[in-house]
């Protein structure tokens, strides 16, 4: 299965064809998804204790795996789900050539950046010498004899 919690997914077939949203919860065995938002089924809570009410709740149903593809956030479009090592690790990639993997996608950022980063030069900060400004000639004033 290649969807996991958190993902952008893009709903391709059933009722709720066309509809994007984010997974809730994965089940490899039974390869099945919960998107947020789609196969919307009602649930009648019993209440439990003294001060609650019974009431009929809304929650996600379950759709098959194979009814979903991932969007990327990079593209922004739905793709299928390439795998490719990178670094050494076997991370989802999509078409576009972007890392899904979010938890990776953030190491390998602060890998990069650091890599990048070269470490500064220290340098001894030394106190500035107070500058006295040059004294000027005052300008003389020439008298024309008419």
């Amino acid at each position: 299965m290649n969807v996991k919690v958190n993902d952008n997914v893009l709903v391709i077939a059933g009722k709720d064809k066309g509809v994007q949203g984010k997974v809730l919860a994965t089940s490899p065995k039974a390869n099945t998804v919960v998107v947020e938002g789609v196969r919307i089924q009602k649930k009648h809570e019993k209440a439990r204790k003294a001060n609650e009410t019974s009431k009929i709740v809304e929650v996600p149903g379950p759709i098959d795996a194979s009814n979903v593809k991932v969007v990327c956030p990079t593209c922004g479009k739905a793709t299928k789900v390439k795998h490719a090592v990178v670094d050494g690790k076997k991370v989802r990639v999509c078409a576009c050539g972007a890392v899904l993997d979010k938890a990776y996608t953030k190491k390998a950022a602060k890998a990069a950046a650091a890599a990048e980063e070269a470490p500064k030069k220290r340098t001894r900060k030394r106190a500035a010498k107070a500058v006295e400004p040059a004294v000027q000639p005052e300008a003389t004033e020439t008298t024309e004899n008419n």
